[in-house]
């Protein structure tokens, strides 16, 4: 019996040691599956956004910033009087009732949200409700101070905080930064423990971006075009200013625009950027283009003669005629084809390069292709595939039957004024991580030479032609600076069907500034102007204005082509001598210098132009500075004293 008790003893003592090791296993060794239970029981998950980074124009103003804001989610398993709550919600959030109360009847939910992105005075009243379920988290709203300024640039983000426009959304991964999983601990009942309605978390920053952009000089853009769509009832317009030495993007614009901050109340149309992702057909803007590659090919020369028909000229069973009656031109030099914007000139030297060189050198200038600009929807515009018959050779050479984007243009012409370089163009400056203070600064990329320096500086001098009295685009003038430019004026093509839109115009001017050292290459486009549709007469003028203050705002001082300048780089034999009457923009020959007769003594200049004045001086070899604009209202030296020894004047303009 004695054995039997002490056993059974043993036996017990044995299994409460089990027992005792068993609950010391549990209790202090971790255990997944029990891990896992108790968290699903006692807590819950919920995934917030990163506060974004901010962005800022090149001067460090806020283009775009996240500020605290509020969400509101439930517990719809405890709340009470679930209409009566939901109706007081619909009236606090501006949501819909039948919205809400479908979102917490449902009791067998333990976490839903309500609402995303609410302000600090309607959190406000929902914390004073005291409605057991309700809880708040603090989060990020995105806003934009500007409103509408750059917006379709800029982009905008959803309530959830995704991108979808825009830099935001190209840049997505830079400025959201790592989203954060927050627990939400619950009671044994599984009720949410929140204090005072509010749930505070710190959330991560993304990266911050700084913009080649100037919010000042995007501002007088966009107030200039509104004006001038205004002015000319047009149904929209496109502008793109460009650093001229690496593309770095100054300025782009297409209105009518948006409120990034109200998305919503606009159309995808109005919301894309067209800068970037739409085409069109260019007109006289590609004549440029056509001519610079059949110098560099020696196809022609500046000074080659071309017969243009007086105006007619047949190709087939196709005639090609000028813009304009009145524009018919007998024998002219490649530079005049160029400045009078002659279609049948262009068209003669288009069918010199053949169907193959044409294209091969559109393509080479970037159009046809994306050139890798940092923003979303690049379009690469239409080049109808070879072989091409003569009179579309001819179409092409003045810009129909191609499509290209504002930017390609305006890119194309910043490889002109560069001295052949066609970069790649860039929006975003730099980027710097707040959290360790490093920044990654954005290098400007070249993609190949398309043309040699001496071209380019030829057609520089070509396209200041295009501005001067003679020329399309003397509206694109700027006083104290000489302008190159080209004027542009294309059919717009139909949006539904073929051929083209019945009285339909894009009106556009693209060119440099200054013409000596380009440092900005602006690009102007009009869609469908009622009033007035010549390139020359509506956006021509726009040009003049944004040129005219992004020069000043730039700080470049106005500095006036003189012979000295002009004459290092000599236009094969074209010479232009100085003709006062003529009023232009004269380049003599070096060679010429030693032969002329200097006057010693101060010119008399009362009352003349810029041009006038500078026809003159070069024809002495006088220094010319400018100050002031308008017309001569002095000199120094006064007129009839003598020059100094330097050849150096000073002109005051009133």
């Amino acid at each position: 019996m004695k054995s039997k008790v002490v056993t059974l003893f043993i036996a017990v003592c044995f299994l409460w040691t089990l027992l005792i090791f068993r609950t010391a296993y549990l209790q202090f060794l971790p255990h997944e599956k029990l891990n896992n239970l108790q968290a699903k029981q006692f807590q819950t998950v919920i995934t917030l956004p990163a506060r974004r980074g901010s962005i800022f124009d090149r001067n460090g103003k806020e283009l775009a910033m996240s500020s605290p804001a509020y969400s509101l989610y439930a517990d719809p398993k405890i709340i009470e009087n679930k209409k009566q709550v939901a109706k007081k919600l619909a009236q606090m959030t501006g949501g819909n009732y039948r919205d809400i109360y479908s979102k917490i009847k449902d009791g067998s939910k333990r976490f839903i949200w309500l609402d995303r992105i609410i302000s600090a005075s309607t959190a406000e009243e929902i914390r004073e409700l005291k409605v057991r379920g309700l809880g708040l988290v603090e989060e990020w709203k995105r806003v934009y101070p500007n409103d509408s300024l750059l917006a379709s640039t800029i982009g905008f983000v959803g309530k959830e905080g995704q991108a979808l426009e825009g830099i935001e959304l190209f840049y997505d991964h830079v400025l959201k930064g790592e989203k954060k999983k927050v627990s939400l601990r619950r009671d044994a009942r599984g009720r949410p423990l929140i204090q005072d309605g509010l749930l505070f978390t710190e959330t991560p920053q993304g990266k911050e971006m700084k913009l080649t952009v100037d919010a000042d000089l995007q501002y007088f853009v966009e107030s200039e075009m509104a004006a001038t769509i205004k002015k000319y009832e047009a149904d929209g317009g496109w502008v793109v200013v460009l650093d001229a030495k690496t593309s770095a993007i100054r300025a782009i614009s297409s209105l009518p625009t948006f409120d990034a901050n109200k998305p919503g109340a606009s159309t995808s149309l109005v919301r894309r950027n067209r800068c970037v992702t739409d085409t069109f057909e260019p007109g006289s803007t590609l004549k440029t283009f056509v001519i610079a590659d059949a110098i560099e090919r020696n196809v022609v020369k500046p000074s080659t003669k071309i017969f243009c028909e007086n105006g007619s000229f047949r190709l087939g069973k196709r005639v090609i005629h000028e813009a304009e009656k009145a524009h018919a031109q007998g024998t002219i030099s490649v530079t005049e084809v160029l400045a009078v914007s002659s279609n049948i000139g262009t068209s003669k030297i288009a069918l010199m390069l053949g169907d193959q060189k044409l294209k091969d050198g559109l393509v080479n200038f970037g159009f046809g292709q994306k050139l890798g600009v940092d923003l979303p929807g690049e379009a690469k515009g239409i080049t109808v595939p070879l072989p091409w018959k003569d009179h579309l050779v001819a179409n092409v050479s003045f810009g129909q039957g191609i499509t290209v984007s504002p930017l390609q243009i305006a890119n194309a012409y910043a490889a002109i004024a560069n001295g052949g370089i066609l970069n790649q163009p860039y929006i975003v400056e730099s980027i710097t991580d707040v959290e360790t203070n490093e920044t990654t600064t954005t290098q400007p990329k070249e993609i190949r030479r398309v043309i040699s320096a001496e071209t380019a500086a030829q057609m520089r001098l070509m396209l200041a032609e295009v501005t001067g009295d003679r020329g399309t685009g003397q509206a694109a003038r700027v006083a104290g600076y000489i302008v190159g430019g080209k004027t542009g004026t294309a059919q717009k093509i139909k949006t539904a069907g073929r051929g083209y839109m019945q009285g339909g115009y894009i009106a556009s001017f693209s060119g440099f500034i200054p013409a000596n050292d380009p440092q900005l290459v602006i690009f102007v486009a009009l869609d469908h102007p009622r009033k007035g549709y010549y390139g020359a007469q509506v956006a021509a003028p726009l040009f003049s204005k944004i040129a005219s203050y992004a020069v000043r705002r730039n700080g470049v001082a106005p500095e006036i082509l003189t012979e000295k300048k002009l004459s290092k780089v000599k236009i094969d034999s074209m010479i232009l001598k100085p003709q006062v009457e003529d009023k232009k923009i004269t380049l003599d020959d070096s060679t010429q210098t030693s032969e002329a007769v200097l006057a010693t003594d101060t010119p008399q200049l009362k009352a003349l132009t810029m041009r006038e004045v500078l026809a003159r001086a070069a024809d002495q070899k006088i220094e010319v500075k400018f100050v002031g604009a308008g017309r001569v209202d002095s000199t120094w030296p006064e007129a009839g004293e003598q020059l100094p020894m330097d050849r150096h004047m000073t002109i005051f303009l009133k």
